[in-house]
C-alpha cells in the first residue's frame, strides 16, 4: 500500500533559495539565539511600567495577523477595559515574519510585552529558556476547555500558554472543479490514500490543462506528522526527538513522487510557483486544484477568496475507516505572558477574560481558530458566518475519531518547516533520490533541535 501525505505547495530548492526563505531561516535562528539570550539575563523587569500613581496599570498585548484580527482582537480589548478602568491594555501588533524578529529581539533587551500571542512552534522555545509564565500559578479558570488543547500548552515550566482557537488537519475540496470534471466529491469517512490518488488523478485528466485534482502536499510538518500518525511514528517524541526515521519520510516523499508522475499534483516547477502564491492566489482559492491541504480555520478566508464554497474533508486513511487518520485538535495559537512582567496577576486577569469571556467570544468569534471553551463556543453560535459555523461544525464531527495528542514541538522546531519544503523540493526536482533526501533532511532535523 502507498505511503500517505499531508500539506499544501511545495518549496524551494536547496541551493539559491529565495531571499524571503533565507529571510524565515534567519528568524528562526535569531530566534534560537535570543532564547538562549535569555538565560543569560540577570536584571529584572520588561513588560510594561509599575502602577501609575492613581492606581492604573497599563499591559502590552502583542500579536500577529491582518487588519481583521486587529479590528476583533481590538473589540475584545474594549469590552475588557470596560469592566476593568483600571487596566489599560496596549496593542502591538504585525505581520508573521516581522513578529518572531521584534519579539526575540524584545525578550534579548528583557521588554517583551506582558501578554503574547505564541505558536506551539516557538512555546517550548520559550518556556524551556524561562521566558513564559507560569500560568497556572494564576486564577485562570481552564474547566471549560478541551483536554488535548490545555495540555498543549504544559511543558516541565508549567502551563506556558493557553489555547487561542483549536483547529484540525484537514483537506479542502472545490465542488466547481469537481463538478466541472464530472467527477464525484470522495466519501471522506471511507477513502483510502489510494482513493485520493486515483480521484485527484481522474480530475486533472477530465480538466483544462493547468488544472489539477490536488495540489501537493509538503509545505510544512504538520503534512508530515499526518501521515506518520497513520504509520505508527510520530513527528517528535515526549522527550523532544524525532519519532521517525529516514526512511519513513523518504516513503512519504516516494507517494508524493507518484502522485506527480500520474499527474495527480502540479509538476515540480508548478508547486514552487504555488508555494509563493498568497492564500487568496492559491490553486483551491482561484479553481486549480480539486483539493488541497489546509488547516480547518483557513477555510472562511480560502471560501471568500474563491467566491464560491467550499468542503471539509477527513484525511484519507491506509484503512478507509475515519478513526485511522489519526487526526487532532491543534491549539491554533496560544495567550502567553512574559515571565517578567511586573503585573503577573493583572496580566492573568486578561488571558482569563480572553478564555472564558463570552464578551470576549462575541468579538473574536472564530478568527483564530474554534473557540477553545465549550461554553463561549456554544454561546457565539449564532453569530458565527456560515463559513465559521462549517469549521465549528467539523471540529465536533471529529471529535470521537482523534488519535493523541501528538507531542509538542521540542525547541529549535521552527526550523523544520524549512527543512521539510527544502528537501521536498530536492525530491520533486530529481536532485536527490528519496532515500539520500530522507538522511540529509534527518540529519538536519536533529541538529536543529538537538
Amino acid at each position: 500500500m502507498p505511503a500517505q501525505p499531508k500539506g499544501e505547495a511545495v518549496a524551494l530548492a536547496t541551493t539559491g533559495a529565495p531571499r524571503r526563505t533565507k529571510r524565515r531561516l534567519r528568524a528562526s535562528a535569531l530566534v534560537a539565539a535570543t532564547a538562549a539570550a535569555v538565560l543569560a539575563l540577570t536584571a529584572c523587569g520588561g513588560g510594561s511600567e509599575a502602577k501609575s500613581a492613581d492606581g492604573k496599570v497599563e499591559l502590552r498585548f502583542a500579536w500577529w495577523g491582518g487588519d481583521k484580527r486587529a479590528q476583533v482582537t481590538q473589540a475584545a480589548i474594549a469590552a475588557f477595559e470596560a469592566e476593568n478602568p483600571n487596566i489599560k491594555i496596549k496593542p502591538e501588533y504585525g505581520d508573521w515574519s516581522g513578529y518572531w524578529d521584534k519579539l526575540a529581539t524584545q525578550v534579548a533587551a528583557n521588554d517583551a510585552p506582558d501578554i503574547i500571542q505564541m505558536d506551539e512552534k516557538y512555546i517550548t522555545e520559550y518556556s524551556t529558556r524561562g521566558a513564559l509564565l507560569d500560568l497556572s500559578k494564576y486564577k485562570i479558570d481552564t474547566s471549560k476547555l478541551d483536554a488535548a488543547a490545555l495540555d498543549a500548552g504544559k511543558s516541565e515550566k508549567g502551563l506556558t500558554g493557553i489555547a487561542a482557537g483549536i483547529n484540525a488537519a484537514t483537506i479542502l475540496a472545490n465542488p466547481a472543479v469537481f463538478k466541472a470534471a464530472g467527477v464525484a466529491l470522495p466519501d471522506d469517512k471511507t477513502w483510502t490514500w489510494e482513493d485520493f490518488e486515483r480521484i485527484s488523478a481522474e480530475v486533472t485528466a477530465k480538466s483544462p490543462k493547468g488544472t489539477y485534482g490536488a495540489a501537493a502536499y509538503g509545505t510544512d510538518e504538520a503534512s508530515l506528522g499526518v501521515w506518520l500518525r497513520q504509520n505508527g511514528k510520530s513527528l517528535y517524541t515526549d522527550d523532544g526527538k524525532l519519532g521517525f526515521e529516514p526512511s519513513d519520510i523518504a516513503q512519504w516523499w516516494s507517494f508524493l513522487k507518484e502522485l506527480s508522475e500520474k499527474k495527480a499534483v502540479p509538476s515540480a516547477s508548478e508547486v514552487v510557483e504555488a508555494e509563493a502564491a498568497p492564500l487568496d492566489q492559491s490553486g483551491l482559492a482561484t479553481g486549480k486544484n480539486g483539493l488541497a491541504f489546509w488547516w480547518s480555520n483557513q477555510l472562511p478566508a480560502l471560501e471568500k477568496a474563491a467566491g464560491g464554497e467550499l468542503q471539509i474533508l477527513r484525511f484519507p486513511s491506509k484503512t478507509g475507516k475515519a478513526a485511522d487518520a489519526k487526526l487532532w485538535y491543534k491549539a491554533s495559537q496560544f495567550w502567553s505572558a512574559s515571565s517578567r512582567t511586573k503585573h503577573p496577576e493583572e496580566t492573568a486577569k486578561f488571558i482569563d477574560f480572553l478564555t472564558n469571556n463570552v464578551k470576549a467570544g462575541e468579538a473574536l468569534l472564530a478568527d483564530r481558530g474554534v473557540y477553545p471553551n465549550s461554553d463561549v463556543r456554544d454561546a457565539i453560535a449564532p453569530k458565527l458566518a456560515k463559513a465559521d459555523v462549517k469549521v465549528v461544525t467539523f471540529i465536533d464531527q471529529i471529535k470521537g475519531e482523534l488519535g493523541d495528542a501528538p507531542a509538542a514541538p521540542p525547541k529549535g522546531a521552527g526550523a523544520i518547516q524549512e527543512i521539510v519544503k527544502r528537501y521536498t523540493s530536492e525530491v520533486l526536482f530529481n536532485r536527490l533520490s528519496t532515500d539520500e533526501a530522507g538522511k540529509k533532511a534527518v540529519d538536519e532535523m536533529k541538529s536543529a533541535i538537538s
